[in-house]
């Protein structure tokens, strides 16, 4: 019986529409993208599908083929010639550029909220203290095996060397066995597969692309607006808690639990466990370890994120260290690792965890060379400027 240690570019098409002589051209998206609502004969123009708290841009051209500006400059005064003639070329097609949210990933916003143990008092999650997160997207579901697969095998035939394949029960099981270098380098195959730039580098100037061996990856070989990426502990506890303050676990003013919500190991230690019998779930504990359930198997929390309770414990960017104890902005965590050691964050508990072990504000760590059937990750990627 094995148990969770306590500590251990997006590339837009266009179509256009024409409407009282004037051609209006909206991108395209892999996700859903922006739909022009009306065009009044005002000359209000409407718009929906833009990502909330996201900002959009209205561009126009002299030809459907461009240039795109969204620049007035040239039209705000233009001078007559000798003659007193004029001759400008006026805006005949406009288009808006908006966000669409990416296939597969829902929208945190920004904001602040109390980072912390608010229920426990863990003193490894404490002290509480406010954090502003800028907006980000991330995965509804933990990385799939067969998503794991896909882009693995990408990476493969493209430069990429992994130390191990991930494992998985099945193609919509969560991927597992995966060390923290190897989702690391996956993250910057999924990036370069889809032709963004990657996040993660091995030299303070960002120009070398971590693509194979172990590097201890610091803060400064990161861009972090660009590319997918592990989330921080600080943008993983805030989609974790799905926009609302003080509860213990993943969905909205939920205190207990039960395999009724969630994949976990139930035991009567802990008044907020409701489940019995105890032990695995009954209904995934079935065949050879691991016990893991197809993603999105329970209700999702207020952000519309799966399995942020349970399943499989996720791999987070920051190195093992205390918490600030004043308001951040955007935490990245320590600077660097521990020694001998430099342990890498887990959230969320898994398959194995004690109910204790899965509340949002639970803090796990592991070697980052570690891999085990109970630990896997999903992906974050930075909402882009307009």
């Amino acid at each position: 019986m094995m148990f969770e240690k306590r500590r251990c570019a997006l590339r837009p098409l266009a179509i256009s529409v024409a409407l009282l002589g004037t051609t209006i051209i909206v991108p395209l998206l892999r996700a859903q993208a922006p739909v022009i609502v009306s065009v009044g004969r005002d000359g209000d123009l409407v718009v929906s599908n833009i990502v909330p708290g996201t900002a959009a841009s209205v561009e126009w051209a002299p030809t459907v083929t461009g240039p795109w500006t969204n620049s007035w400059a040239g039209l705000a005064a233009v001078t007559a010639d000798a003659h007193g003639m004029l001759s400008v070329r006026l805006p005949m097609f406009y288009r808006i550029r908006g966000h669409a949210t990416p296939a597969g990933m829902n929208l945190v916003p920004a904001g602040v909220f109390t980072m912390g143990d608010v229920s426990d008092g863990d003193g490894y999650a404490l002290p509480l203290h406010e954090v502003q997160i800028s907006a980000f997207y991330m995965d509804r579901c933990e990385v799939t095996k067969a998503l794991w697969d896909e882009v693995y095998q990408w990476a493969i035939t493209n430069g990429y060397g992994f130390s191990y394949d991930a494992l998985g029960k099945g193609t919509n099981h969560p991927a597992h066995s995966v060390t923290w270098y190897d989702a690391v380098k996956w993250c910057n195959a999924r990036s370069e597969r889809e032709g963004r730039i990657p996040a993660y580098y091995t030299d303070s100037a960002q120009t070398i692309v971590y693509r194979t061996n172990v590097w201890d990856i610091q803060n400064n070989r990161v861009k972090w607006t660009q590319g997918y990426r592990l989330p921080t502990e600080a943008e993983w506890e805030k989609a974790a808690r799905g926009g609302t303050p003080g509860h213990r676990f993943a969905w909205t003013n939920m205190e207990t639990i039960s395999h009724g919500q969630a994949n976990y190991y139930a035991a009567v230690n802990f008044p907020f466990d409701l489940s019995y019998p105890i032990g695995y779930h009954p209904d995934y504990a079935i065949g050879g370890e691991p016990y893991t359930s197809p993603v999105a198997s329970f209700a999702p929390n207020g952000y519309g994120f799966y399995d942020m309770t349970g399943n499989i414990s996720e791999w987070c960017w920051d190195y093992d260290g205390g918490y600030a104890t004043g308001p951040q902005t955007d935490p990245h965590g320590p600077l660097s690792g521990g020694v001998p050691y430099s342990y890498r964050m887990k959230r969320g508990g898994a398959w194995t965890s004690f109910a204790v072990y899965c509340p949002v504000a639970f803090r796990d760590f592991d070697l980052p060379n570690q891999r085990r059937h109970s630990t896997g990750f999903r992906c974050v990627l930075p909402v882009p400027s307009p």
